[in-house]
């Protein structure tokens, strides 16, 4: 089992993990409320199409940023426009709920940068850094004796 997790970690790290899965969930969130009874929609009319169609729009973003990471700062850009567009189309974009995790997941998914170094390393090099600094004697400044 530890295998199969570890695999399952270098292939989420090469990735924009969360940015993805957000987006993907936000679509499926704001398709879920347009099942709502009607007494509970608060928007029915010309754009019904429309109300279904983003959100299953951000559903397929959402995997395919996760699917297909090199195309990642285009998907995120329409996710975020798609949904801004629910806000009108699907019920205030899922009661603000889908709105504001797609909105977040697409911007996790632009920032995301594939060849940073992750956080441990960096920590682990400026720890060696701040220890060889402290370990080696001061220089002295222009002008003062050796």
């Amino acid at each position: 089992m530890p295998a199969v997790r570890l695999r399952f970690r270098q292939w989420r790290g090469r990735r924009p993990f969360l940015g993805g899965l957000l987006l993907a969930l936000a679509g499926v969130e704001i398709l879920l409320t347009m099942k709502a009874p009607l007494s509970v929609m608060l928007h029915i009319g010309i754009q019904g199409l429309a109300g279904y169609l983003l959100p299953a729009l951000m559903a397929v973003l959402g995997l395919l940023i996760l699917f297909n990471p090199s195309q990642r700062l285009f998907y995120s850009i329409v996710g975020v426009m798609v949904s801004l567009g629910t806000w009108v189309t699907s019920n205030l974009g899922g009661f603000l709920i889908g709105l504001l995790l797609g909105i977040t997941g697409s911007c996790l998914a632009f920032g995301w940068l594939p060849d940073q170094e992750s956080r441990r390393s960096r920590r682990m090099r400026r720890r060696a850094e701040r220890a060889e600094k402290a370990l080696s004697p001061p220089l002295p400044k222009a002008g003062e004796p050796v």
